[in-house]
């Protein structure tokens, strides 16, 4: 059981829309991303997703409005809904997803990440 340094973590990698797992809990990774521009429409149908944006401001599309998630600020999505993450400029979030999250959710393209790579 050791301590996790969130910023030295995220010093390890500088690629955006790929999360790192950095741990697990339960049936859940615990997992760090960068972002910045827009992501790509999707949903999750099995699956609840969690941002918390640790640096940065995250903006999370829906079809109908858009809601801005700010440092030290956290967003649920529940499973079935359609958004798209976007930033404006770089933006730090922590994840909490099951294991089976695909990024990408029901979208499977060239920024889907099917290996997730543990710094």
């Amino acid at each position: 059981m050791d301590k996790i340094n969130i910023e030295e973590k995220l010093a390890l990698f500088n690629e955006y829309w790929s999360p790192k797992i950095i741990g697990e809990l339960n049936e859940s990774y615990v997992k760090l991303a960068k972002f910045k521009g827009e992501f790509v429409w999707h949903t999750h149908e099995n699956e609840d997703e969690m941002f918390y944006v640790l640096e940065g401001i995250l903006t999370i599309k829906f079809r109908d409005k858009e809601v801005r998630i700010n440092k030290g600020e956290c967003i649920i999505i529940p499973r079935g809904v359609e958004h798209m993450p976007a930033a404006a400029e770089e933006v730090h979030v922590m994840l909490i997803e099951t294991k089976t999250t695909l990024n990408t959710g029901n979208v499977v393209n060239e920024r889907t990440v099917e290996n997730l790579k543990k710094i």
